[in-house]
């Protein structure tokens, strides 16, 4: 065996280039069943990142169609499909199409204003539901759930009056109607409710009544077991657990201290589905690690099925056949069916095939540590891994610590090229679950309500601390990364703390005040709950803003930014570098065309890891054995 190469960190050649990372990243999602067959989305960075339906038998929906909807900015739900018919929702025009099998598509919406999402087949009237995000008036866009004929005839609203809705879901035999709402300014993983109603002979809604649910109880995916009996995950025992609606109420089905839910960013999710009518299979997370359970609905007990996979996103069962969006740490995310008969695992597709060899992967294992006042805290941390490499006796590694979005989101530990690039340079790697994340239970999640800013930021210091004491990082080369909500964490331990030598915010938040004045209405009281109420918010703004702090600021910063995006627009990164220069601070500013919220074309992924490693390079004096671009720093 070749003995490794002893050289600095950074220096190390990797066969994870940033070419590799973004041509074989093709994220697959929302899988479906449909008579026995299976249907997901599959992400083509070769087409500029267009969402295509997707089956074994190749791509489904043809070119420019984007299956994608905006509804809440975020999406979800975009396609539905049965037999040999799928209707979606298309990214460019906003309308809802209808394509039977080979044909072309044929849109049944006319109106571009008004957005679709989380669509479900009303056969029984030959109709689709829809959530519908009308853009077309003054103010605030309007939020309904609707039905749309088929034919394209034209449609009919079922619900309004409440802010927002989502999953509406009809019964087995066809006459009665479930489907959650909220209203500002709670986020659906705060408090929702769940009402219920029959349908009328001419298809309009009678007897519409809440049957669960508050302000102060988040519950997600109602589900109709095929005996007609309604199921909804509520996180009233303090996680998300499942419940069956009886005569008196909510019944529990298998009470443990696990996250059978994820918070409705998008919409669409399921963790769990009916074998029939007595069985359930779910997955359910413990410390931000999955777990596959089949459920005995008369007993409550569960029984666990083993499989590969650590990273469950979301499972459908239907048809006899159960399919899971699902990675591991050695396995990129992929579409499979597994065997209820026999455990069998049958991969259809995955989002990176060209995975570099096992001794190139750095493996995470899950830590935890004294966050924030003292209270645990979790994080994956990756060591430093090449098999060609090693480092110099007595060198630690530089530490990148990623923040995550949302700021209600969660780090897995499903393999990720983006992450191995780093690690098989010779970095190491800290993904970190700071309170205010899912997958550890309500009471985890609401760490971060009046705290965001600093419960987010203290957790990525003391992670990164945590590993500098145990002699597994340089605390003299410490890096923070994060987009979106996690740009903002990272700008704000760089503007608070002076423990981050570097930093890169992609299309992070610089001004809280400025993103309240921009952003979307689903997120437009966030705030409300992550930092306070009017007036107490207004006192905050400038305290919590890093865009305020940038005279405190004195490590470089490189900012990537796309141009389209409307959750954090470009003005966000644009005011903070140009306080930045003006303090005198090392800044590169990246701006990319065509790129929104999350980037998602391949020459985009490429540019912005290849200048992230230039950047560092530059900051921890170190010559990357890539040949790429320098980055330019003023």
């Amino acid at each position: 065996m070749t003995e490794p190469v002893i050289s600095p960190a950074g220096t190390w050649a990797s066969p994870i280039t940033a070419a590799r990372v973004a041509a074989g990243v093709r994220p697959v999602s929302a899988p479906r069943v449909v008579g026995g067959r299976v249907l997901w989305l599959q992400s083509l960075p070769e087409e500029g990142g267009r969402m295509a339906v997707a089956s074994k038998d190749g791509i489904v929906t043809p070119a420019p169609f984007n299956v994608r909807t905006r509804v809440h900015e975020y999406g979800g739900g975009a396609f539905v499909a049965a037999g040999d018919t799928v209707w979606f929702s298309n990214f460019a025009d906003n309308l809802v199409y209808a394509q039977v099998g080979g044909a072309a598509p044929v849109a049944i919406t006319s109106q571009g204003t008004q957005r679709h999402a989380d669509l479900e087949l009303d056969a029984r009237h030959r109709r689709l539901i829809a959530v519908r995000e009308d853009h077309g008036g003054a103010g605030e866009p309007r939020n309904t759930i609707v039905a749309l004929n088929l034919d394209g005839s034209g449609a009919a609203t079922l619900v309004e009056g409440a802010d927002f809705y989502a999953s509406a879901r009809v019964s087995p035999e066809g006459r009665r109607l479930a489907w959650l709402r909220w209203n500002h300014p709670n986020m659906p993983w705060q408090g929702t409710e769940l009402w219920l109603a029959a349908f009328a002979d001419d298809g309009s809604l009678v007897h519409s009544r809440c049957v669960a649910g508050g302000a102060t109880e988040s519950l997600c995916q109602p589900v109709w077991a095929p005996d007609g009996k309604l199921y909804v995950v509520s996180d009233r025992s303090g996680f998300w657990n499942l419940y069956r609606l009886e005569v008196n109420g909510l019944v529990p089905v298998c009470p443990m201290d696990a996250e059978f839910g994820l918070p409705q960013w998008v919409f669409a999710q399921s963790s769990y589905g009916f074998a029939n009518a007595n069985e359930i299979i779910a997955t359910c997370r413990e410390n931000a690690i999955s777990r596959l359970l089949r459920i005995d609905v008369r007993t409550g007990m569960a029984t666990t099925i083993a499989t590969p996979f650590e990273d469950i996103a979301e499972l459908r069962v239907a048809d006899g056949v159960l399919v899971v969006e699902a990675g591991s740490p050695t396995t990129t995310a992929c579409i499979a069916t597994l065997s209820l008969a026999d455990g069998a695992v049958d991969v259809l597709a995955r989002s990176a095939d060209d995975l570099p060899d096992a001794a190139m992967l750095s493996v995470p294992r899950a830590i935890r540590f004294p966050g924030a006042s003292g209270r645990t805290a979790h994080a994956f941390h990756y060591p430093p891994r090449n098999a060609g490499f090693a480092l110099p006796a007595g060198e630690r590694p530089p530490l990148i610590v990623i923040s995550h979005g949302g700021p209600t989101a969660m780090a897995t530990n499903t393999l990720k090229l983006a992450t191995q690039f780093w690690t098989s340079r010779g970095f190491a790697v800290l993904d970190v679950n700071y309170g205010g994340s899912t997958g550890f239970g309500r009471a985890y999640r609401q760490r971060l309500s009046g705290q965001w800013g600093i419960v987010d930021v203290e957790d990525c210091i003391a992670g990164a601390r945590h590993l500098v004491d145990a002699g597994l990082a340089d605390g003299a080369r410490l890096a923070i990364r994060g987009g979106s909500a996690g740009g903002y964490t990272t700008l704000a331990a760089l503007a608070f703390h002076d423990v981050f030598k570097a930093g890169a915010s992609y299309y992070g938040v610089g001004d809280l005040r400025a993103l309240d004045a921009d952003t979307h209405k689903f997120e437009s009281h966030y705030t409300t709950d992550l930092l306070a109420p009017m007036p107490e918010r207004e006192r905050l703004y400038a305290g919590r803003s890093p865009i305020h702090a940038a005279d405190r600021l004195n490590c470089p910063v490189i900012f990537f930014q796309g141009l389209d995006d409307k959750v954090v627009p470009p003005a966000q990164a644009a005011t903070m570098v140009a306080a930045l220069r003006q303090q005198g601070i090392a800044v590169a500013h990246l701006e990319f065309a065509g790129e929104g919220h999350g980037f998602r074309q391949k020459d985009t992924v490429r540019r912005t890891l290849e200048a992230e490693l230039s950047f560092y390079a530059q900051v921890f004096g170190f010559a990357p054995a890539d040949d790429i671009e320098r980055v330019a720093l003023s």
